[in-house]
């Protein structure tokens, strides 16, 4: 069957060469068995090419069936794909046939693909495969011969990308694409569409047929057409029923066109680059201003954990090293914004990752510069708890936020150190 012939079977306008190809690849694969993929905007007519493949393929005399996935609830629709079994779930007073099992032989027409949940999307993948399913509640396997036309206007696989919808299904199902142009991507099939709507509809209200003239017919081709076909239809009959003349000017058109300039331009984003397109929201930049920070910290406090244990060493001072060490601490605090917790030198057991920065004081410095002085950080951690507890009469709370460490690190360290409160 040729394209002029498949366009008039379906009532198909248009002559566009995006429109042609798109019937010619539905009519090549009718015959084969193959799993296709619809794919275009609200409203271009994806289903009809469904269809057209149904109708010119061999199952054409068998049941045809088509299924909105978007439409049926998340709770329900493996009951009604695959059906279920008596007392499955609450409300399964009787077994029930799901669609793969009463339209075997057939074709099933999967509308809004992407909005079919994961688990039921496994489940998909399994007949797609083997030709298997299982009713819900039920441990019995049973066979089905369906051919599965699915159709989309998403584009899946950026949903793969976001973890919406699964990346074998997506290829399994995308055998063979097809896409549906959009209206505005035919403009010199508007008007000849607009021509056949206002006849149907004068047919059917017992009016004359609206026409436009050459400035309507401009406007009418520059409209966006988000709606597509089905929003050009809509547009027609509400001319056919509610315009007083016949000639439908560009004045009178516009009153009938929605104003939706602008709905498809890119968002231009302030943001610098790798910066406002790394991250999703706010939390994820405060996120990595942290793990920044505690990079920062760690690092300072394995320098400074390698002066105390080397005060002697070449080329430094320890003049010079606490110069420097407090000079990387104030051009932390300035980097992120962020005050410091006062954590005293000493309680710096090891050079492993800690959740708290550090402050230094210079008198807690120079009392690492006394040779005689014991360098022993255990010494000098249990050291600094004693006086803590003592400042504030044996309150952990308080002691714990005066040292700045969590006041279970506080009580781990007492029973460490076996330290009587």
């Amino acid at each position: 069957m040729d394209i002029q012939s498949i366009k008039n079977r379906f009532g198909i306008i248009g002559n566009s060469p995006a429109l042609n190809h798109a019937l010619h690849t539905a009519t090549q694969v009718a015959a084969t068995d193959l799993t296709v993929l619809i794919v275009g905007e609200s409203g271009v007519g994806k289903e009809v090419f469904s269809q057209i493949i149904h109708s010119l393929s061999a199952r054409k005399h068998n049941p045809f069936i088509a299924v909105n996935c978007g439409a049926i609830p998340e709770g329900t629709i493996d009951s009604e794909l695959f059906g279920h079994e008596k007392g499955a779930f609450t409300g399964a007073v009787d077994s029930r046939k799901g669609y793969f099992e009463t339209v075997n032989g057939g074709t099933i027409f999967m509308d809004e693909i992407g909005e079919m949940p994961l688990g039921t999307q496994a489940r998909l993948l399994r007949v797609l495969e083997t030709g298997e399913f299982i009713r819900v509640g039920s441990s019995k396997v049973q066979k089905t011969d369906v051919r599965v036309i699915a159709a989309t206007n998403r584009e899946l696989l950026d949903s793969t990308r976001s973890g919406k919808f699964r990346e074998d299904l997506y290829y399994r199902l995308s055998t063979v694409p097809i896409r549906v142009p959009a209206l505005r991507d035919r403009k010199e099939d508007i008007n000849l569409l607009f021509r056949k709507f206002s006849a149907d509809f004068a047919e059917r209200y017992k009016t004359t047929p609206v026409q436009l003239d050459e400035e309507a017919k401009q406007v009418l081709m520059n409209h966006g057409w988000q709606g597509n076909v089905r929003e050009l239809k809509n547009i027609a009959e509400q001319i056919s029923v509610l315009s007083s003349q016949q000639l439908v000017t560009a004045y009178e058109l516009k009153k009938y066109l929605p104003d939706n300039r602008g709905s498809r331009l890119p968002v231009l984003s302030s943001s610098p680059a790798g910066t406002g397109a790394e991250f999703s929201n706010e939390r994820e930049i405060l996120y990595k201003l942290f793990f920044d920070m505690k990079k920062e910290v760690t690092e300072i406090k394995k320098m400074f954990l390698e002066i105390l244990q080397n005060p002697g060493m070449p080329g430094q001072s320890i003049q010079e090293a606490r110069e420097r060490l407090m000079g990387d601490l104030s051009a932390l605090s300035e980097q992120t914004l962020v005050t410091p917790v006062a954590v005293p030198p000493t309680l710096i057991s090891t050079p492993a990752v800690s959740s708290q920065p550090v402050l230094l004081h210079d008198d807690e410095i120079h009392q690492h510069v006394e040779v005689e002085e014991s360098l022993n950080i255990v010494d000098k951690e249990k050291e600094l708890i004693l006086k803590a507890l003592k400042k504030h009469k044996g309150k952990r709370r308080d002691a714990s936020n005066d040292l700045g460490i969590s006041e279970r690190t506080l009580y781990r360290k007492l029973k460490e150190y076996d330290i009587e409160e």
